[in-house]
Order: C-alpha cells, then structure tokens, then sequence
C-alpha cells in the first residue's frame, strides 16, 4: 500500500509537470487540485525530492553539459543544444515550467507544514523554495517571486509582478535565515524513511541551508552592493548559528534505490541513446583534464577522467587509444569528422538505477571558500586560498572515487593519486600564473553534473575561456546569456514581464545578461 500511494502520488506531480502549465498565471489559476488539501505535508515531500532529482538530471546532460562545452551532441542532429539552437516551445517553455510547478508544489508543500504544525518540513519547503527560485532567477533573470502562486490566496494576483534579481536574492537570503531559525529548534522528521536525502536528519538539513547560502553570496559577489564580504564572514565566523557542509558525508545528494518508482532518471537508458550515438566529451573538457608532451602524446589525466568518461572503444576510429573530444558548436559540415573516435561518458557510472543525483556538495564549499580568500572577501590571503583549493579537489576527488566502482573495468583515486594530480601542471596552485582563472578553471571540474552549476558559474566569473565553434549561429555566436521568458508568460502576464525586460535593459532573448553576471557589471547594467 506505501508504494502504491508513492507512484500515485508520484504520477500526480510528475503529471502536473508535464502539464499546460507553463507559466505562473496558469499555475495560479489551476493549482494542483487533486493534492490541495487531501494529504499531509509529507505527501508532498517524497516526490518532490525524487522527481525533482531526476529532472536535476535531465537539465544537467541535455542543457548545461552541452552549453558548457562538457559535451557536445555531434553523432546526429536531433538536438543542437550546443549549436544554441533553443526553442520557446520547448527549451524556454521547459525550464519556466519546471522551475514554477515545483515552486507552486513546494508552496503547497510550505503552506501545509504551517497548518499541521510541522516544522521539519517547513525549513525545508523555504529551503526548497530558495533551491528552485535561485535557479529559476538565474535562469531568466527578474521572475515573480513576492506574488507568485498567490491567485487562490486573500489578495492575491494572476498576474504577479516580477522582481528584480536583486530584490530576489534579499528575499531568498531572508528565507534561508528563517529556514535556519526553524532548524535551530531541533525540530523531528516525522517519517525518515521517506528522506533519501538526509534520512530525516535536520542538522545534515541545515547545514545544507547554510551552505546554499553560501552559494547564493558567491553568485552576487560581483555587486559590490550586496555586501558580500561582510555577510560571508559573518556566516562563517558563527559555525555554531550557521553550521555547513564539513566533509562530503554532508552532500546533498538524493541516493535512489534502483527499485520501482525510486529509479535514477537514466537507469533505463542504453549507453547508445545516453551517449555513443549522440553526446560525446568536448576538446574543452580534454584539454582541461589531459596533459601533453611537446609531442602532443598523452602523458597524464586527471584522475576523475576515466570515472566520467571512457576512450572510444573502437580500435577503427581510435587505433592509438587516445582520449578525444569532439568539437562543441561545431558546423554540420564538420559535425561527422570532428565526431570520429571521440570518447564518451561512462554508460556504466551514470545510468545506473541507483545512481545518485547532487544538489550541491562540500567540494564547493571550499572552492567559495577559496574565492573568497583569494579576493579577500574574507581573512586568509593566498596562503589560505590554496588550503581550501586543494581542500576541493580532494573532496572532488574522493566524491567520484566512489562512483569509480562502477566503472568497468573500476576506478579507484588514492590520496597518493590526488597528490600527484596536485603537484602537476593540471592540478599544482603554485604553478598557476593567474590564480583566479586557475580557481574558476578548478571549480567548473568539480561541478561537473551537478545541475546548471557550471553554466552559472562560467557566466559569473568568465572561466573557463572557451571557444565558441562556427556552427553556433543559432544565437548569433552568442553563449546564451539566459533563456527568454515563454510566449505564453509574455501573452498572459505581458506588461509585468516586459517592465522586467525594460529594467534588464534588453530583448526577450538570449543575449540580455543577468544582473549578477559578469558581462552586467562591465556594460554597467
């Protein structure tokens, strides 16, 4: 009986998802009926942990890892997501959907916590809430955020206003200080089994609150208004008020057990549709993780390398077995050459059924924490900057180490083999002539398939420098900057959103750049 209500319930928001329901006003209107006021809270949290999981890792492959240069689809031509080439329909519509169901559903989710008094799932639905939001904002740049999901509420809107990326970031960080204060209060999960996250632990929780936070005060660090040094330091000299993730058994990461209905999205995929025939690992990506001689052989990988991907194995069309990538953006002229004998993601890592999907883990902590040293946001210097940098690539590596297991034939990175890594041209902080770009360089690595990270990342700081191929002239050659807001939003709420387009000072397309971006602050936005 358990399962069976799991998959309805399941079925219910994963069909409310892929619904008409791409837009707030839409979502306002028509909240999901069958769930409002039927079941607990705790009916909501299971699948919105699960499913929301999955989708993490659906956008991962399909859009950050083939805008980011991680790989690139150039065995055919039915996705073209690295040529720029994105549809309002599907692509624009997609994300805006995603983000504002599971935002209406973690509203719902908040809303019952406060009737029945539970205060374990309350912290976490503003913790949820700020999780989606920050991603949606990221994403599109001013979003309603004050006013969403309030049509059925006392004085609410079906067209809700949209908030500037500024305000929303003061009003996230205000939630996770309140999310915090509830934490604070030990508060009890009722049913742990549920959790695959924490196992119904709130400190582990918590610490996941605070280190989003932290995430958060990295991504504006740019704008010199939002104080950021100050609030940084105030967090993190208060470990007692605002504990974070201290070693990577505090990651965030959603672990599935294989079995029906708590399955990894693509455990049911061959290695033929999730990589060989279409995805493959870019130039960028192997530049960045293998080291030439003057001769150009191969003469050292990154450890984590032979984790993620695999050397093609067809002696044909790789006779010095060798890793290649392919050509991301590339022309469809060039698409089969640049395509033959590349390597691809390793099939047996990731779709596993059980595989796990991260929100976020300490690795990244510590880069922030690097960052922040480094630019003196907060005490420490370069000294100190060094001491979280190589703190992160351990954890990186400790982290894919174990999934090196799976691995065929497996993968096992010794400490030996991290300091090896740390004292080669790769991996060596002394031998780095430009610290910053060496950080941002580091970082985008360890992000690889956690969400839109590295999309994010790569438009904050401007790391790693890529290359952007001729065939990208889907968007004028332009690295999409955000995703437009879709038809339906600009039909149905269209003055709210273009008011936010006039404040963003540009077009609804997908060169206007975010307010917290790097390109923003040096055109004066």
């Amino acid at each position: 009986m358990k399962k069976l209500k799991i998959l309805i319930i399941c079925g219910l928001v994963l069909g409310s998802l892929y619904s008409c329901t791409g837009n707030f006003e839409e979502i306002n209107t028509n909240p999901n009926r069958t769930l409002v006021g039927m079941i607990q809270p705790s009916g909501l949290f299971e699948p919105i942990l699960y499913n929301s999981a999955n989708q993490w890792l659906y956008r991962t492959h399909y859009y950050n890892n083939e805008l980011i240069q991680f790989t690139a689809f150039t065995g055919g031509v039915t996705r073209r997501e690295h040529q720029y080439f994105l549809e309002d329909s599907r692509d624009w519509y997609g994300f805006w959907n995603h983000y504002a169901t599971y935002g209406r559903n973690i509203d719902h989710m908040y809303e019952l916590a406060k009737e029945h008094g539970d205060k374990s799932l309350e912290a976490i639905a503003l913790t949820f809430k700020v999780l989606f939001f920050a991603n949606m904002t990221d994403m599109f740049g001013s979003v309603p955020y004050e006013e969403a999901f309030t049509a059925r509420k006392p004085g609410g809107t079906l067209t809700p206003k949209f908030n500037t990326q500024k305000e929303i970031y003061e009003f996230m960080f205000a939630d996770l200080e309140e999310a915090n204060d509830i934490y604070a209060t030990n508060p009890v999960f009722l049913n742990p089994t549920m959790d695959g996250m924490y196992g119904g632990n709130m400190a582990a929780w918590r610490k996941f609150n605070n280190s989003l936070y932290l995430r958060l005060l990295c991504r504006v660090s740019g704008r010199t208004e939002m104080n950021v040094g100050t609030r940084m330091t105030a967090l993190l000299n208060n470990p007692t008020k605002y504990p974070v993730f201290t070693s990577n058994a505090d990651n965030a990461t959603v672990k599935f057990s294989g079995n029906d209905p708590y399955i990894s999205n693509f455990g049911v995929t061959t290695e033929s549709e999730f990589t060989s025939s279409g995805r493959k690992l870019t130039q960028q990506l192997i530049k960045m993780t293998v080291q030439t001689d003057i001769n150009g052989n191969q003469i050292y990988v990154d450890p984590r390398l032979p984790i993620i991907g695999k050397k093609n194995p067809n002696a044909q069309v790789n006779p010095t077995n060798v890793w290649k990538g392919t050509v991301s953006g590339c022309t469809d002229l060039e698409r089969s050459e640049v395509d033959r004998g590349t390597s691809w993601l390793n099939y047996k890592v990731f779709c596993r059924r059980d595989a796990p999907a991260t929100y976020m883990d300490y690795a990244e902590i510590q880069f922030i924490l690097a960052e922040a040293a480094l630019k003196g946001w907060i005490t420490g210097g370069q000294a100190a900057a060094k001491n979280y940098y190589e703190a992160g690539v351990r954890a990186s590596m400790q982290k894919w180490s174990a999934q090196g297991a799976f691995s065929d034939p497996a993968v096992t990175i010794t400490s030996a083999d991290i300091d090896t890594y740390l004292a080669s041209p790769l991996g060596s902080w002394d031998l780095a002539t430009n610290k910053q770009e060496f950080l941002g360089n580091q970082k985008f690595l360890a992000l690889f398939w956690i969400g839109m990270e590295a999309y994010h990342e790569y438009r904050r700081t401007g790391y790693p420098v890529l290359t952007i191929g001729e065939g990208t002239i889907y968007n004028d050659k332009v690295l999409p900057t955000r995703m437009g807001y879709p038809n339906i939003t600009m039909l149905t709420n269209g003055a709210n959103a273009e008011d936010a387009l006039e404040e963003m000072g540009g077009p609804n397309d997908m060169k206007t750049p975010v307010w917290w971006s790097k390109q923003a602050i040096a055109g004066g936005k």
